[in-house]
């Protein structure tokens, strides 16, 4: 059965969709961006502290469902610009220092409210 997740330590979602959906033992978390879970707007500094913070988003998210960082099998990184690769991912890595995920990461045209990253996740236990 399909089970959505909600949670007021992350963003609110920011169009028609859930901020995670679980079924069958897997989580699936909807993009997240470097939103402050309390005022709504995209954290200052560049890209490591929009990392930072959507990476402390998605394990508010996590912490709901019952699930943690150590479940999370796949995330994709879409980023502005990949010339933001190298410092994204001593962030990143800080999350996952151990049986890191499988990932994808991409440079797109741009994201929505012109933020530097967007990740999304899959958990499964």
């Amino acid at each position: 059965m399909k089970r959505i997740i909600q949670t007021s330590n992350a963003p609110a979602a920011i169009g028609p969709y859930s901020q995670a959906v679980e079924i069958g033992g897997t989580l699936y978390i909807s993009g997240q961006i470097p939103l402050d879970p309390v005022t709504m707007k995209i954290v200052e500094g560049g890209i490591q502290e929009q990392t930072n913070q959507i990476l402390k988003n998605i394990g508010a998210i996590l912490t709901e469902a019952g699930y943690d960082f150590k479940d999370v099998v796949k995330s994709t990184c879409l980023l502005s610009d990949m010339a933001n690769f190298k410092a994204m991912n001593e962030i990143y890595g800080k999350y996952y220092s151990e049986n890191a995920p499988a990932r994808a990461a991409f440079a797109v045209k741009e994201l929505p409210l012109g933020v530097l990253i967007e990740i999304e996740t899959i958990a499964a236990k």
